[in-house]
């Protein structure tokens, strides 16, 4: 895969409370959107698109914020961006 190919990733924090993300997932979210990155809420997870270059620190990042604000798993699938 090319490093500028956009990827899809896919995630959902836990603890999960439809309607009311609590701060593992407000800060999980606000952190990758401080990269430039846009989170789209889904009804079965949450969606991000970033280069494959990018993927992996935007990752990071994600988790980082996710389990410094409580978060108790996370689950994170990454593929092209047409998967």
């Amino acid at each position: 895969m090319l490093p500028n190919t956009t990827v899809t990733v896919e995630f959902t924090i836990e603890p999960f409370v439809e309607g009311a993300p609590g701060p593992h997932v407000t800060a999980a979210v606000a952190a990758v959107e401080k990269l430039g990155v846009t989170v789209e809420f889904g009804p079965f997870g949450t969606t991000l698109r970033a280069t494959a270059r990018d993927a992996g620190r935007v990752v990071a990042t994600l988790l980082d914020a996710a389990y410094d604000n409580g978060a108790t798993h996370v689950s994170i699938h990454v593929g092209p961006e047409n998967e």
